[in-house]
């Protein structure tokens, strides 16, 4: 008898990058056994990806086009949980980039969202008190639960050292800004992060918090500096829609 036992599309406890990652590997690891994936999920997994590339390169234009993509994908299920994942997405992509909304995108959709993403979107915009710790993605729970204890971490470390994933990092690095958690180490760890993958938006946005924190302590030299690499991620950045 054929099972009729609906299939997740999206799989549940993960970051953004691993569920743009892990949705790959459910649709390419189809075979002759196995039913093929609809259409709606190889195009949506490839405009995610797009997306969430485009983004962090600073294309706004191709991002924008590439998460209509996907919605209009994710929309012909008529599933609301499933945009509500997919607007979660993009939310954490720009929290890694410092574009805080409050996932505006997200909140018309929350009460169709499950406990997994209602504490991710909890999570993401800093709403830190009663946190439900345990279902967050695996990547923050260790993270977040020192913070939720109020004991600090290994000042040689910083909060971020023990997140493998660079986008999983910078994401966490914003998340730890709103919630006024963030530490001059986790400042750099993030700097560096977007620096070593060439996410040009990032960067210019971890760069301005470091350049902010130099005037402030009336530190020319290092302001000098830092603007200086400003200028240089600068060139070449794609140009922005009119």
């Amino acid at each position: 008898m054929t099972s009729t036992k609906r299939t997740r599309p999206y799989p549940n406890r993960t970051n953004a990058s691993h569920w743009i990652t892990l949705l790959g590997a459910l649709l390419l690891s189809a075979c002759a056994s196995k039913p093929v994936p609809p259409d709606w999920q190889t195009n949506a997994f490839a405009a995610l990806k797009g997306f969430s590339s485009a983004y962090l390169k600073g294309n706004t234009r191709l991002a924008d086009f590439e998460f209509a993509r996907a919605k209009s994908e994710i929309a012909s299920t008529g599933r609301a949980d499933l945009l509500a994942r997919a607007e979660l997405t993009r939310c954490a992509v720009r929290v890694a980039s410092l574009e805080l909304d409050q996932c505006a995108g997200y909140q018309p959709l929350a009460l169709e969202a499950g406990p997994d993403e209602q504490a991710y979107a909890a999570f993401l915009t800093g709403q830190w008190r009663d946190l439900d710790v345990a279902r967050l993605p695996a990547a923050y729970r260790a993270m977040a639960s020192v913070a939720a204890t109020g004991q600090p971490g290994d000042p040689q470390l910083g909060a971020l050292a023990a997140i493998e994933d660079p986008l999983s990092r910078l994401i966490a690095a914003g998340a730890l800004l709103q919630s006024s958690r963030l530490t001059s180490l986790d400042i750099a760890a993030a700097t560096d992060t977007a620096s070593s993958q060439g996410w040009r938006r990032p960067l210019l946005a971890w760069l301005g918090v470091q350049l902010k924190r130099a005037n402030d302590a009336q530190d020319p030299q290092s302001a000098s500096r830092l603007q200086r690499r400003i200028d240089l991620v600068l060139q070449g950045a794609p140009a922005a829609a009119p």
